[in-house]
């Protein structure tokens, strides 16, 4: 079987599981360009599409890939 690239790719990490405020993280949608903030601390964990200053969804414009000849 061929390997899968990976969907989401991680472009921002703060704090630590081991610390009480846990870990922060900021992921890539690769095929959608959409962020999402992700936060994780002991048992608990939650995540949630980044918004921007007026409350829309940040969204990075991916380059388009052209076909392979």
């Amino acid at each position: 079987m061929a390997k899968k690239d990976n969907r989401f790719e991680v472009i921002y990490k703060d704090g630590s599981q081991l610390m009480d405020e846990g870990l922060r993280q900021i992921l890539v949608d690769k095929e959608t360009g959409v962020h999402y903030l992700t936060w994780k601390a002991g048992y608990g964990a939650g995540i949630t599409p980044l918004l921007d200053a007026e409350g829309k969804v940040v969204i990075e414009k991916l380059e388009e890939k052209l076909p392979v000849s």
